[in-house]
């Protein structure tokens, strides 16, 4: 739960750091702006507040990583949703809005994680995680956001370390396999994922795992 808060808490810092020239920058989201995913994080910040909100007796289905679905197929920001959030960041206008909102839910969602007892049960998706989970699950989401948001702004302070570390970790897991050690933290969540396409180098030392890229979370 503490890198909840120190991943959470980095990412809105970087937002608030942008120029207004940023937002209209690419991201590494394919087919969004910087300003479509900032918008997308205000909704993430909406989706915590919720879900930690919507307690439940019933027993956890998922946990911290059984929370993510897996597919093999990158997003090409066509998706109704995705398009729909593109309509919405335009909606602002002025990107300081956009920053203000952010920084008024994502704080509001700072607050409410700080503040939650970690074994209370939550529901999100229909199904049930604890609270300690979820947010847990989070650290990957922030993280990746943070190097999307960053990806065209080498300026930009980049995710927290121990973040890096716990969203290679959680990668892994939900993957089923562990990357090369020679393999950066960022290098990992980057190819992994399918944000970067892997070097030649990077495919032979990957071996048989190259053939099973990306691993596309949902």
């Amino acid at each position: 739960m503490d890198l909840f808060s120190s991943s959470w808490s980095a990412l809105r810092a970087a937002v608030a750091g942008l120029a207004e020239a940023d937002f209209a920058r690419p991201s590494g989201c394919a087919g969004w702006l910087v300003r479509d995913l900032v918008c997308h994080l205000v909704i993430d910040a909406q989706d915590v507040l919720i879900t930690l909100a919507t307690p439940t007796d019933r027993e956890p289905t998922r946990d911290a990583v059984t929370y993510w679905t897996v597919t093999d197929t990158p997003p090409t920001g066509e998706d109704p949703l995705d398009a729909l959030i593109v309509r919405l960041a335009a909606a602002y206008g002025d990107p300081a809005l956009l920053q203000f909102h952010l920084d008024d839910v994502g704080s509001a969602a700072g607050r409410a994680a700080a503040l939650a007892d970690p074994a209370t049960r939550v529901g999100t998706r229909g199904e049930v995680l604890t609270t300690a989970d979820y947010l847990s699950a989070y650290v990957l989401e922030w993280t990746l956001h943070h190097l999307d948001l960053t990806a065209h702004l080498p300026d930009a302070p980049p995710p927290p370390g121990e973040g890096l570390a716990r969203a290679r970790r959680m990668l892994e897991t939900i993957a089923g396999r562990a990357f090369p050690a020679s393999f950066t933290d960022t290098d990992v969540l980057l190819v992994g994922t399918g944000r970067r396409a892997p070097t030649d180098g990077e495919k032979a030392a990957l071996g048989a795992t190259a053939a099973r890229l990306p691993f596309v979370l949902g």
